[in-house]
């Protein structure tokens, strides 16, 4: 399959779960998908997004080699919303190696407090700032902090389930 040609085609559940099938845990397959995320047009690499994240939560083992890649990816700006939301959503189900947990928390923080971000993104920052905070007792306070003035503000349900969730987390 030319995972590329039929991402440019559609975009679809379906396809979606064609592609989670055809890659199974194949890491040549994944290698291509994975070129094909970190190395299209903005349209492509969004659509590939989606299957990039179910294969990563199904088999972690073919995610670990691009943990670095992903995380600058997330950190690029002017992402369509589709990619942040797809990388956070396999962070939250992996084991986070310590080399990474540094300038994955950062960016979370950073699309936690972020205007801009969508309440998916933001749902899933919370979630994987939290996993890595709960080891340092230093970041806790700080996430505490950011959680305690978002409940300042107006919140959907699924930003204050994740908030009351990490509080229990991160006592």
């Amino acid at each position: 399959m030319d995972i590329e040609k039929r991402l440019e085609q559609e975009h679809s559940l379906t396809l979606t779960n064609v592609i989670i099938k055809y890659i199974g845990d194949d890491k040549k397959r994944f290698k291509e998908l994975m070129d094909v995320f970190l190395n299209s047009d903005y349209r492509i690499t969004q659509r590939a997004a989606w299957p990039m994240s179910y294969v990563a939560i199904d088999h972690p083992k073919l995610i670990y080699p691009y943990l670095g890649k992903l995380i600058k990816k997330l950190n690029e700006h002017k992402n369509h919303p589709a990619i942040p939301r797809n990388i956070l959503r396999f962070f939250q189900e992996i084991e986070i190696p310590e080399k990474h947990e540094a300038t994955l928390v950062d960016a979370c923080f950073r699309l936690i407090v972020s205007a801009e971000s969508p309440i998916a993104v933001k749902a899933f920052a919370i979630t994987v700032a939290s996993r890595i905070c709960k080891k340092y007792p230093e970041l806790k306070n700080e996430l505490r902090l950011h959680l305690e003035h978002m409940q300042n503000y107006p919140m959907t349900a699924a930003i204050k389930v994740r908030i009351r969730n990490a509080f229990k987390e991160l006592s």
